[in-house]
């Protein structure tokens, strides 16, 4: 396969047009009387009207059929794409997941909606309030089928195996150490070689942001430049036997048929498009003289609530950097949290806890439920000699953050089969150290 192209920018205003087709931008205007090719002029809107222009998004497709060619929806089977947030009884408990198992291909043929998994989540779908976690587990391509969500956008996150990603907007390259976000209604299909495993983030009625930097100033973490977004490509295919469109609406699944490929974009212009960004190029910031910093300065993407400094979610990542800071415990800090945090584990070794916790599973801990360092990891940590040290090389963690109190799915907790029982023993060791009579304990 020819390399793939793309444009720099994160939320850029943007225009691309297929080569074989050069001039089938209008010049001027969005929807001329006739189009340039005679194509169609559809606007997908990202935003309301009215937004102030800093939020307002939208982009102008010119398609050989408009998208509304299709016939009409029915429900099909929902799998395990949940957004019931009750049908178990909360639990507080610290939890965690072995790796998810994928289906072997020689067994059962799964694509990546097939392949869809709630996992937790919160919110009123229906008030575009919310979130939800999902993981996805495939072996095969989505070959004449795609899917798009009127519910929110999608954060994929690849874990094992490379994701070729067709869209309207053109073809994206997703390999695990990079993420990609597909916006609320984008049409996709997605390619696998192998058998696939990854996480998903959804987020209701709100678009993911560069976190704001503060004193940090105008450059650092994830910079825009490095944000790439698809080139225009299209195919005019006709399918026999029909194209089939899946739909995740108000949490439920429905399928439509159509007669032609949905990826019949030839050109486009605009600032709402589907992007990806690869994890190696975040700008680490890190504490250099004491303290172990708070994590929101490892955040890639913010998707932001309401309330100033609130997010609905945060994407944050701990990758490889420098352990510099003396006098200090440098791993995480113990820690209860009025947010919810998901971590998982894209490859090696998480630094607070080298044990039980592999890459495809994942760990949950809910809102002021205590959580940190297993007890191996304090006691090396706080007999450790304090030089400058390499921390994560080899390995890319990352979590999910939100203000939200997430509930758990059935699937997540019984049918899935991969809670980890023993997780709350990682701390049974835990022992006290305390010394009334000395204020001053014995440097390492």
């Amino acid at each position: 396969m020819a390399e793939l192209k793309y444009i720099s920018g994160f939320g850029n205003e943007c225009a691309s047009e297929d080569p074989r087709c050069l001039g089938a931008l209008p010049e001027g205007q969005n929807n001329p009387q006739v189009c340039p090719y005679n194509l169609y002029a559809e606007q997908l809107s990202g935003s309301a009207f009215t937004c102030p222009r800093s939020s307002n998004k939208r982009s102008w497709l010119y398609r050989i059929l408009p998208s509304v060619s299709h016939k009409p929806f029915e429900s099909i089977d929902q799998g395990h794409v949940s957004h019931n947030w009750d049908e178990m009884e909360p639990d507080p408990n610290q939890l965690r997941w072995k790796p998810f198992e994928i289906p072997k291909a020689s067994q059962k043929k799964v694509d990546f909606v097939g392949g869809l998994h709630t996992l937790c989540g919160a919110g009123d779908i229906k008030a575009n309030h919310g979130l939800a976690v999902h993981m996805f587990l495939c072996n095969t391509s989505m070959g004449n089928r795609c899917f798009y969500n009127s519910d929110g956008d999608f954060l994929i996150v690849p874990q094992k195996g490379t994701l070729l990603i067709y869209t309207e907007f053109g073809k994206m390259l997703v390999e695990p150490n990079e993420i990609c976000v597909l916006q609320r209604g984008m049409r996709f299909s997605i390619d696998v070689f192998e058998e696939t495993r990854g996480y998903v983030l959804e987020v209701y009625g709100v678009h993911f942001e560069l976190p704001d930097l503060g004193p940090i100033g105008a450059n650092g973490l994830a910079n825009p430049r490095d944000f790439l977004i698809p080139v225009a490509w299209f195919e005019d295919r006709h399918v026999p036997g029909g194209y089939t469109v899946v739909n995740k609406y108000q949490g439920k699944l429905f399928a439509a048929k159509q007669d032609v490929s949905p990826f019949n974009v030839v050109a486009w212009h605009g600032n709402y498009t589907p992007y990806k960004y690869n994890l190696e190029n975040f700008m680490v910031i890190n504490a250099v003289a004491f303290d172990h910093a708070d994590p929101s300065i490892f955040t890639v993407l913010t998707a932001k609530s309401l309330r100033p400094g609130v997010a609905i979610a945060d994407f944050v990542i701990f990758p490889p950097r420098w352990g510099v800071a003396d006098k200090t415990f440098r791993p995480p800090y113990y820690h209860r949290n009025c947010m919810s945090e998901f971590t998982g584990l894209i490859k090696g070794r998480y630094e607070a806890k080298q044990g039980g916790f592999l890459p495809g599973g994942g760990s949950l801990h809910s809102a002021m439920t205590p959580h940190g360092p297993d007890a191996d990891c304090f006691e090396k940590a706080s007999k450790s000699k304090l030089v400058p040290e390499r921390i994560a090389d080899g390995t890319m963690a990352f979590m999910f953050e939100s203000s939200l109190s997430l509930a758990v799915t059935k699937w997540g907790l019984k049918i899935a089969n991969c809670m980890d029982e023993n997780y709350h023993k990682c701390w049974e060791p835990l022992k006290s150290h305390f010394t009334p009579n000395s204020r001053n304990p014995a440097a390492p």
